[in-house]
């Protein structure tokens, strides 16, 4: 009886510790918690670009990993491409804004 208690306690910790390590982050993967949470994000800055009338938000894509958002494609003037950085660090969440937008 001792022994198959000790077999159950154990399989139960592996799972527990397999599990944990699962879900886990990683530098270059984001956590299934992180991956919801940067989705919200990058929502809420389409919206915010969206609703700035001084920005061509469909020229401007974005991607967020771990709150980091990376901002690029084309706007035709170099004030919109900044006017796009300032709306996004406004947006709750964004730890920082990586500026890839190229003017042109």
């Amino acid at each position: 009886m001792k022994i198959a208690k000790s077999i159950i306690s154990a399989a139960i910790f592996a799972t527990v510790a397999i599990t944990a390590v699962g879900c886990s982050s990683t530098n270059k993967q984001a956590s299934t918690g992180e991956y919801v949470d940067d989705a919200v994000i990058t929502t809420k800055v389409k919206a915010a670009l969206i609703n700035d009338p001084n920005v061509k938000a469909r020229e401007v894509n974005v991607e967020t990993f771990k709150g980091d958002v990376q901002l690029s494609g084309f706007v035709a003037d170099p004030r919109d491409a900044q006017r796009a950085v300032e709306i996004t660090r406004g947006v709750k969440g964004v730890t920082s804004v990586k500026n890839d937008i190229r003017v042109k």
